[in-house]
């Protein structure tokens, strides 16, 4: 016989906030696991160090600020994290946001909404609500997702293209309409610089797949402009990145300046919520583990306030390098520690040499982020799918690229909604009708009483599905079309899993109906927050009977 299996003892605060690094060390962590460590880690900075200083450029800062991002906030993410093998840093879904901020208010003004931000992320996983992210809709992921990639795509086109530009303005169509005006600046030397990056990235993946082909085509896009290739460089726009991190800072604040960037922290957030809770859930697909949500967003609040206060910008969990990570074996958390590491002592002996990296390559780099990230054949699927699906997609979508990203998410989290409670309600079934107590037995005297009328007719009907203030009319509409008010009615409510106070008032409305006509009134199979919430509404004895099941409301009738 086998003893019935004990409830899952809930975690204490203590291990909900435990970060992942004390418990890889707790299970024992050897000098085989540093190794794998730190070879992990340096596969990691390879990728992280062009694609950081790419999409700080992309940002509207220097690239200096995505390698301090990386560094501080990376290093901050693995050490407090609540994944083992997550990597943070600058991410290509922030570019949009990132450049608005920058353009409206400046780098001091994204400095205070990162700050905000952190500050929000901290609140939120130390009050655990971090699993309620995974509440946004998938259509509405997949259109912001596609969005964005749309909008880096088109920042890239000045770069990729070698263009003139005296201001590019931060909206998409604007931005069209000034590249356009600008088409007759065309460098060519850029455009091939560009394509023959483009190649080779794409054939290296092909034919090489673990190779780091960003690195190696920044190494050599940076080895033709040594040797004369006329295109513009880092060291062209920005001359050059320093060979060490700042000393921290707080940003200067005020009152109005925090309600001026109040919504944009909250959109910083948002995002960075999803995106690193996303990246952790990648990462516990590949590893067979589960990481701490809650943990992990008090972790990416830190980081975040950390890599601005060291002059980076917003930092989130990266679904690109995590997955890197875990491919080159690493063992834990400090794998992403070393990833910092190597990055650091790079700026350190390297610093020069990034003068001469060109702006076409790391547009190019920038380019195969946004191809990879658009999600096409999940957007193409969740299109044909449904139309309400369609819907919130394209809605995000075009919000995304046309208007701004905190929109399209508000739009889109509040169509989705409804789009589920409109299924939610066409869920809900009632199905029954006239019956006769004990389904009348084939008896004698049970056919000479029906003869006779002397037993008296039931109503069984079974409701189906949750009971909310969205299926309310539909029900409502239902129970109003039953014509003869039998003298008993059985309303069957065991597979109704919740109702709402809206729904039970409407049940209530009915029943004072039926309770007018001499009708006894049964509810059979109600659980007990159902029930409840149908006694708070006044369904409540002498008014409604409550019986286990049918079978049980059938035999009470006939007393």
């Amino acid at each position: 016989m086998t003893s019935p299996a004990l409830p899952h003892a809930q975690p204490t605060a203590l291990e909900l906030f435990t970060p992942k690094l004390v418990t890889v060390f707790r299970e024992g962590y050897r000098l085989a696991d540093l190794r794998a460590d730190a070879l992990a880690g340096l596969t990691v900075a390879i990728v992280a160090l062009p694609l950081s200083m790419a999409i700080a450029i992309a940002s509207g800062v220097g690239p200096e600020r995505g390698l301090y991002t990386a560094i501080v906030g990376g290093f901050l993410v693995s050490l407090l994290g609540g994944s083992r093998v997550q990597i943070g840093g600058p991410a290509g879904a922030f570019i949009v946001l990132v450049a608005s901020i920058v353009q409206r208010h400046g780098y001091d003004g994204l400095v205070l909404a990162t700050t905000m931000a952190g500050a929000l992320m901290i609140m939120v996983g130390l009050l655990r609500l971090g699993t309620y992210i995974k509440f946004i809709p998938y259509p509405v992921t997949i259109g912001f997702t596609a969005g964005i990639a749309t909008i880096i795509l088109t920042s890239q086109l000045k770069d990729l293209l070698g263009l003139e530009l005296a201001h590019e303005p931060a909206e998409f169509l604007p931005k069209i309409g000034a590249l356009w005006a600008a088409a007759a600046t065309v460098r060519p030397a850029t455009v091939a610089l560009a394509l023959g990056s483009l190649a080779f990235i794409i054939v290296l993946r092909r034919i090489r797949p673990h190779w780091p082909g960003f690195l190696i085509v920044v190494v050599l896009g940076a080895v033709a402009v040594a040797f004369g290739l006329d295109v513009a460089t880092i060291g062209s726009r920005f001359g050059g990145i320093p060979g060490a991190l700042p000393a921290p800072s707080l940003p200067d604040f005020s009152f109005a300046k925090m309600h001026a960037v109040l919504p944009d922290a909250m959109a910083i957030a948002l995002l960075g919520a999803i995106e690193s809770l996303l990246s952790a859930v990648v990462a516990d697909g590949m590893t067979g583990r589960r990481h701490r949500s809650n943990c992990e967003l008090v972790a990416q609040g830190v980081a975040n306030i950390g890599s601005v206060m060291f002059g980076g910008i917003c930092v989130t969990g990266t679904i690109a390098r995590t997955a890197t990570n875990v491919r080159a074996g690493a063992r834990g958390p400090v794998a992403g520690m070393f990833h910092a590491l190597y990055l650091l002592l790079f700026m350190a002996t390297a610093a020069p040499l990034v003068s001469y990296v060109p702006l076409a390559v790391l547009g190019a780099i920038l380019a195969v982020v946004a191809w990879n990230m658009a999600e096409k054949d999940e957007f193409i699927a969740l299109v044909r799918s449904s139309r309400g699906d369609a819907a919130v997609l394209l809605a995000t979508f075009l919000l995304t690229v046309f208007v701004d990203l905190p929109t399209a998410i508000a739009v889109g989290v509040v169509a989705g909604s409804f789009l589920f409670l409109h299924r939610m309600a066409e869920a809900v079934e009632v199905e029954g009708g006239a019956a006769l107590i004990e389904d009348r037995a084939d008896t004698e005297d049970d056919l000479a009483a029906d003869a006779n009328g002397t037993k008296e007719d039931v109503f069984v009907f079974r409701i189906s599905g949750a009971l909310f203030f969205g299926a309310t009319a539909g029900l409502s509409t239902i129970l109003d079309r039953i014509g003869e008010h039998p003298r008993v009615f059985i309303l069957d409510f065991s597979a109704v899993p919740l109702i709402d106070s809206t729904a039970a008032r409407a049940l209530q409305g009915f029943v004072h109906k039926l309770q007018r006509s001499g009708t006894r009134i049964y509810f059979s199979g109600t659980r007990g927050a159902v029930r409840r919430t149908l006694i708070s509404a006044g369904l409540r004895r002498p008014t409604v009977l409550y019986s286990d099941s049918v079978a049980s409301a059938k035999a009470a009738a006939q007393e």
